[in-house]
Order: structure tokens, then sequence, then C-alpha cells
């Protein structure tokens, strides 16, 4: 953007000046006998009349070029502020890990989502939507009904929150023995201009480590983000 204003800072001298140059000699309005014995610098009139009209016109030409140059950077510049404003100056939902074991409560098994705000403003009313299954879930079907939802409220920038997976154990079990799958399906949404934003995560029950994989992740805008 300088570069341009200087460009065009430049140019505009640069034509003031030449245009002050070819005024000086129009106003003496020399004949052409005169002009053939002038001479500046040892340069005739004749030539130097020629060069500054050149010159004025050279420097027009740059002059409107650096003014179109201007006002597309500035075009450019307000779409990306639009942009900027859109996709950075938000509230940002993500999971910080996988879904981690807790100790067991009764007869539930507890696991643990933790979710941070990676955006730059706060995500004023989180909501979050859960469903087990011992079936793997699709992601417009799980949308289409994602059950009840929990409010964990406001979540600012950077801050994070958990958000508990209550299993009954008797499922549990199975899944260990090998009897049983079990799929877990989790969503997030919050407030944006515009609309509403969220996270979701579709994961399977991993016996082994006693935790989740997660098999399949997305996010939503009112914008349209790319997936």
């Amino acid at each position: 953007m300088n570069k341009i204003l200087l460009t065009g800072i430049v140019s505009a001298l640069f034509l003031i000046c030449s245009t002050s140059y070819s005024s000086v000699f129009a106003q003496e309005n020399p004949s052409q006998e005169t002009m053939d014995h002038i001479t500046v610098m040892g340069i005739p009139l004749e030539i130097l009349v020629a060069i500054a009209h050149w010159l004025t016109g050279a420097g027009t030409i740059i002059l409107a070029v650096a003014i179109f140059m201007t006002f597309r950077h500035l075009e450019a510049s307000t779409k990306m502020s639009k942009i900027e404003t859109e996709y950075r100056l938000r509230p940002w939902i993500g999971p910080v890990n996988s879904i981690k074991s807790l100790p067991p409560k009764g007869e539930t098994n507890q696991y643990d989502c933790t979710i941070k705000n990676y955006g730059e403003l706060p995500a004023k009313n989180v909501k979050a939507y859960c469903k087990i299954d011992t079936k793997i879930m699709d992601r417009d079907v799980f949308k289409l009904n994602p059950g009840t939802p929990f409010n964990l409220g406001p979540l600012l920038p950077n801050m994070e929150k958990h958000y508990w997976v209550l299993i009954d154990s008797s499922l549990i079990k199975k899944a260990k023995e090998g009897s049983e799958k079990i799929f877990s399906a989790l969503y997030f949404e919050y407030p944006v201009t515009g609309g509403n934003s969220g996270y979701g995560m579709i994961s399977e029950y991993d016996p082994k480590n006693d935790g989740f994989i997660h098999k399949d992740m997305w996010v939503e805008s009112p914008n349209d983000l790319p997936e």
C-alpha cells in the first residue's frame, strides 16, 4: 500500500513539474526561427519542449495506473478485513485431545472430553450433544436427531471446559469381552455472527486403552466453511 501511494505521489509531482516546465515555454511563445537559435545547456529549445510534453504524457499515464492500483488495493484490503472479521475474530471451539477415561462412579463409566476456545472472541453459550450406540453413526443422521443438549455456558478465549460422557458399566464390560462395540457422537454448538457454528466428532471405544478413537470430525458454520 505504501509503495503504491509513493508511486502516485512521485507521479503527481512529476506531472506538475513537467506541466510547469511546458507552461514556461508556452508563455514565452517563441517563433520557429527563435527556437532554432535558443539552446539550454547546449540542447536546442525545440527538443526540450518535446521532452517536456513527453514527460507530461508519461506522468499522466503513471498517475492513472497508480490511482487504479490504489483502488484495487483498497478493495482487496476491505475484502481481507471482512474475511478476518468472519473467520478470525470469532470463537473457535474444538477438542484438546482424545476422549479419556475417568474413575468409574457406581455402575457408570465416565470419560472426559476437554474442549477449548481457540478463537479470539468468547463463545457466549456452548451446548453439548451426545449419543452412545453399539453401531457406528453417520454424521448426517446424528445431526437430524442429536438428542437433548447440555448447556456448558460461556467459553472465553483460551479457556477449557470438560464434558463427561457417561456409559453403563455393563456395556463397557461387553466391549472389553469383544461381544459389543461402542460408538460415541459428540457435537458442540455455539453462536457466531450470522447463526450457529459447531464442532462434531464420532469416535469408537478402544477396549485396550479404555478410551475413544476419533473416526470422523467436522466443522459447521453459517459461512459455509470448508470441512
